[in-house]
């Protein structure tokens, strides 16, 4: 699927995903130290490269790794970009690119959007989040953007029709709903556990539509 034809499908299935990107880079531009000159900054699953291309246009100074497991994505990331010489684009995970000579601690901030809630929590969605953690300088922040299970029980099947309901709006023609099929969202109870393990502060919620959660995650000194 070509990147327009992906993103189409996200903003009918995603409340607010025309300015997700944008939101998350801007988030992170805020931060004290992805603020500095010439900062390094992962992004993490750059899929067809929605972030990337606003981390250009807020901050060409930035000097970008953009990592993905699929080369396809990866693919459709570069045509999309074009050339650019600050971006290094590498086919991998976060867990073996931190492996990798200079990469630990050497993050001034990171970008995760719809990427953890694609893997399991059998120890899978621990090995990332600690991965990035050790790839981020002390203090710097990682913007992490999911599905979420609701915090309110009573509410969820309002929730889950109001997301069926947004999709059917959206001229979704697929079968409403089976976008989540295959992904593995948690509660905001279990995700701050997992991230106080991996080496984060508490999780700071700063974007909510539905389902979908965004937060500033700060890596502890």
């Amino acid at each position: 699927m070509n990147p327009a034809g992906y993103e189409r499908l996200q903003s009918q299935v995603i409340p607010g995903y025309g300015s997700l990107a944008r939101l998350a880079v801007a988030l992170l531009v805020a931060s004290p130290a992805a603020a500095a000159d010439g900062a390094e900054v992962l992004v993490a699953g750059c899929g067809t490269g929605a972030e990337l291309v606003e981390a250009v246009a807020q901050r060409p100074d930035w000097r970008l790794t953009a990592i993905d497991p699929s080369g396809d994505m990866l693919h459709e990331s570069r045509q999309r970009l074009g050339e650019q010489p600050r971006i290094d684009w590498r086919q991998t995970t976060a867990e073996d690119l931190v492996d990798q000579p200079g990469i630990a601690g050497r993050f001034a901030g990171a970008l995760s959007v719809l990427v953890l809630q694609s893997l399991p929590d059998d120890g899978s969605k621990l090995a990332f989040l600690s991965a990035l953690a050790r790839s981020l300088q002390p203090g710097a922040q990682l913007v992490l953007v999911d599905l979420m299970q609701t915090s309110l029980p009573s509410l969820e099947g309002q929730l889950e029709a109001a997301w069926v309901g947004f999709q059917q709006a959206s001229g979704l023609g697929a079968e409403p709903g089976a976008f989540n099929q295959g992904l593995h969202p948690i509660g905001l109870a279990r995700l701050t556990s997992l991230v106080n393990a991996a080496g984060f502060g508490d999780p700071a919620r700063v974007f909510q539509a539905l389902g979908f959660e965004g937060f500033l995650l700060q890596r502890r000194a």
